[in-house]
């Protein structure tokens, strides 16, 4: 086993291989989207979510394939040690961290093609942030079957962490799954104010501890009460977990104190605190309805 492994030999330009898939994605859907589901064994590579952290929020198939591989690549310290002591023991590890795809795509491919067992494991779930449908079509463009295994997002193990739903009727109808401008996200595609100023969801900040003041900031700029909850869930579901709950006018200074820069999850919306729902009509008038009707007939 190693933490690190020599690139295989170059396997052309991934851009062009990137490129490529994505004309033939606008030309017709890959025939697969009607074979298989979700969780379905398939050949290829997986692209595995490794959860959020805590190695019992890994997926049972997520699990299986970790324990049948030969090679694992995963994401560096955002993949808990714990989890790849657990599950890739027997495996050869590569850390994926300061590799480009020219180096990434042709390791994978090789071993892949030498007959090896290969999983791709990224953080949380590759949907989400993940950059990981790059990396698959640079590989399908190689002939290399791929395929997702969702995985559980931070966003989730936050709620649970919180003891509260994301969505509460009353409270909030809508969940937004963001970004906040920086390096990647120029100003006028950070809507995180647009989302705060519909009142009626819960909003996840995704890869934006470092810039917590500056988000709450824009919010007061831009009139936003700021009383409004806010909670930051640092390492949700690891060992050392710590969660800060304040508000849109409090938050900053208590991140600060805190000393985080990176790896916290920020949610804003009264979800945080699960205060004013209305019980719903799923356990009320509906069911009862429901239990009055069984038995008859039209």
């Amino acid at each position: 086993m190693t933490d690190d492994a020599e690139p295989a030999a170059d396997g052309g330009e991934p851009q062009d291989a990137i490129d490529a898939q994505g004309t033939r994605r606008r030309e017709e859907l890959d025939e697969r989207v009607f074979e298989y589901s979700a969780g379905d064994e398939q050949e290829g590579i997986p692209f595995v979510g490794a959860g959020p952290g805590n190695p019992r929020l890994l997926t049972v198939a997520g699990k299986e394939l970790l324990e049948e591989a030969d090679l694992v690549v995963h994401a560096g310290s955002l993949v808990n040690s714990e989890l790849l002591e657990a599950y890739c023991g027997h495996a050869e590890l590569v850390n994926s961290v300061g590799k480009d795809l020219e180096e990434l795509i042709p390791l994978m491919r090789d071993a892949y093609e030498d007959g090896r067992t290969v999983v791709r494991l990224h953080s949380g779930d590759p949907a989400i942030y993940g950059a990981a449908l790059e990396q698959m079509d640079a590989l399908e463009h190689e002939g290399v079957p791929t395929y997702f295994v969702p995985g559980v997002t931070s966003a989730f193990a936050a709620s649970a962490t919180l003891r509260t739903q994301l969505t509460l009727n009353e409270v909030s109808n809508h969940v937004a799954f963001t970004r906040p401008q920086g390096k990647t996200l120029d100003p006028e595609e950070d809507h995180i104010s647009e989302f705060v100023a519909m009142g009626d969801v819960t909003t996840c900040i995704y890869l934006g501890t470092h810039a917590v003041r500056e988000t709450m900031d824009r919010l007061l700029e831009d009139g936003h009460d700021p009383e409004t909850p806010v909670a930051v869930i640092y390492h949700a579901s690891w060992p050392d977990e710590d969660v800060i709950v304040g508000s849109i006018g409090t938050i900053a200074d208590q991140v600060e104190a805190a000393g985080y820069r990176a790896s916290a999850l920020v949610v804003i919306g009264d979800a945080v605190t699960g205060a004013g729902y209305e019980r719903s009509y799923l356990y009320g008038d509906w069911a009862n309805r429901g239990a009055e009707g069984e038995g008859t007939s039209d």
